[in-house]
């Protein structure tokens, strides 16, 4: 015998699922962010450091 069909449980199953699969790729997206974030930092705190192309040095 065939079994009944539970629309709403399965409709709130797929939303769920969904919801999941979303959080999952918004905390990857922010995650991507901010090592983004980190490394232009130390790209820029290196390049503070240092005198870059077309600065003049304290070399005569």
């Amino acid at each position: 015998m065939a079994r009944k069909p539970n629309y709403d449980f399965e409709r709130r199953e797929r939303e769920r699922l969904k919801a999941i699969k979303v959080a999952e790729k918004a905390e990857a997206k922010r995650l991507a962010r901010e090592k983004a974030r980190a490394e232009n930092a130390d790209t820029a705190a290196k390049e503070d450091g240092a005198p870059g192309e077309g600065e003049p040095t304290d070399k005569g």
